[in-house]
């Protein structure tokens, strides 16, 4: 066969060059087919997030061999393609997969029976974690009532604040309970005017086309994309309400939101200029500013969201990540101590907070002195202990494969009520609520109608036509 490719390649007249690399190519052809491929040593694990692998590798450092998983980094994009593709060929992944809400919910469209990840539920349950692990923070690896994944984190959200601005004006945040107290006691930093008559700061870092901020103020209300029996539920009061007042705070007459946007480098700048005085601040946004803004040290404070109604919810959640075990992959006992070793652990706890700024998940692991540790970035407040406090009362979700198509129907009819009230020069919330309400309906029934496809997860009654957020 060589003999012959030779041949063929001599009778092409080719150049030197070309034979060379021809007969180079056959060579390592051959080579790879005679040679016996070689598995991959140890347990495999994927992760998308360069500080997660920065934490583990010193924490698995010095565990038995047999335990020690070979952790590889990947994009986001690469790892989501490579996990689906290998769950919906039934071909190898990666034993251990470590992945972001959006990626874990994608693998929730078909049966349960085709999830690619393992069912924890009955294991978690013998061995008492389901007690032991915050409650809300199953939520986004749960469907159809089962559990696939460990949590990673709680994300409880805060309201991080310009402290120097906010104390030098003599406002007292412990006054502000709910959203219109803080509108009300923050006012007087908005009295400050520019050459073009408009105010030099604003109170809230938000904007209409913000989906995941849109989520986390609708979570908090107690509202939503799905309800706890994984139906579809957008277009509802206080989701109208919600977005009504969202479009008020960045159009109407008494605007207090601005747009300095998160992620980026002139967003940073508005920020440390006091262009806004308040953001939403996750716990993992906290090491996000500490790196991106430092010169913001000291100037710095949280405090719980203002409720939307006096003695209701003061945080919301943004993000998550899960660990899941490969449902094909051999020696499952193996694995869920590889697992649970890891992501239970006191050492992991402690790094998550000292390197990422994030709070554990377990709640056995709370009472541990490094989150009452005073944090200079923010005026030596004991952050982590007020995270911990809000983390049982982070909003509930589900894990709905259409949550991204949700959310983006969703922002689309934030920005087409925010035209309509321009358009009309509306003046409260109340005016808006009426015309919120008929586009929460179109973006509903667009997600209805994709979910309807999927005869998985819809039976063709509205008791099973969601698939959870």
């Amino acid at each position: 066969m060589i003999d012959a490719l030779i041949d063929m390649i001599r009778r092409m007249s080719a150049s030197r060059g070309v034979m060379v690399i021809a007969l180079l190519g056959i060579a390592s052809s051959i080579a790879v087919a005679v040679l016996p491929a070689r598995p991959p040593s140890g347990v495999q694990m994927w992760t998308f997030a360069r500080l997660h692998k920065q934490m583990y590798d010193p924490i698995i450092a010095d565990w038995p061999a047999e335990l020690r998983p070979e952790i590889t980094l990947m994009s986001f994009p690469a790892l989501e393609r490579r996990m689906l593709q290998g769950f919906l060929a039934r071909t190898p992944t990666a034993e251990l997969i470590e992945c972001e809400r959006r990626s874990a919910a994608r693998a929730f469209v078909g049966p349960l029976e085709s999830v690619g990840f393992t069912d924890l539920t009955d294991r978690l349950r013998s061995e008492g974690l389901l007690d032991q692990i915050n409650g809300p923070s199953f939520g986004p690896w749960s469907s159809r009532g089962r559990i696939f994944g460990l949590p990673h984190d709680v994300h409880p959200v805060m309201l991080g604040y310009r402290a120097d601005l906010v104390e030098a004006a003599g406002i007292d945040v412990s006054t502000i309970e709910t959203w219109d107290d803080f509108v009300r006691v923050m006012g007087p930093l908005m009295s400050e005017r520019g050459p073009d008559g408009k105010p030099v700061r604003y109170l809230l870092n938000l904007w209409e086309d913000k989906e995941d901020l849109i989520e986390v103020l609708l979570l908090q209300a107690g509202g939503g994309y799905f309800d706890e029996q994984e139906r579809v539920r957008i277009a509802t009061p206080v989701n109208a309400r919600v977005i009504s007042t969202i479009v008020m705070w960045c159009r109407g007459p008494g605007r207090i939101a601005a747009d300095a946007a998160d992620f980026s480098a002139s967003g940073n700048q508005l920020k440390a200029e006091g262009y806004v005085v308040a953001a939403f601040m996750p716990d993992w946004m906290c090491n996000v500013w500490k790196n991106e803004i430092p010169q913001l040290s000291g100037k710095m404070k949280l405090m719980p969201l203002p409720a939307w109604t006096r003695g209701g919810r003061r945080t919301s959640v943004w993000g998550g990540t899960m660990l899941g075990i490969s449902r094909t992959a051999p020696d499952q006992e193996r694995l869920w101590r590889i697992a649970s070793k890891l992501y239970l652990s006191p050492e992991l706890a402690r790094s998550l907070y000292t390197t990422g700024d994030i709070i554990t998940p377990v709640r056995t692991l709370w009472n541990d002195p490094i989150f009452d540790e005073p944090d200079p970035y923010f005026s030596g407040q004991r952050k982590g202990r007020d995270y911990i406090a809000l983390a049982p009362d982070v909003p509930n979700r589900t894990s709905s494969p259409y949550n991204v198509m949700a959310k983006l129907r969703v922002q689309t009819a934030v920005i087409a009520l925010s035209t309509h009230a321009m358009r009309i020069g509306a003046t409260s919330v109340e005016q808006l609520e009426p015309r919120a309400m008929e586009l929460l309906k179109v973006a509903e029934n667009q997600v209805r109608a994709q979910i309807k496809r999927n005869v998985f997860l819809d039976s063709g009654g509205d008791a099973t036509d969601g698939g959870g957020s």
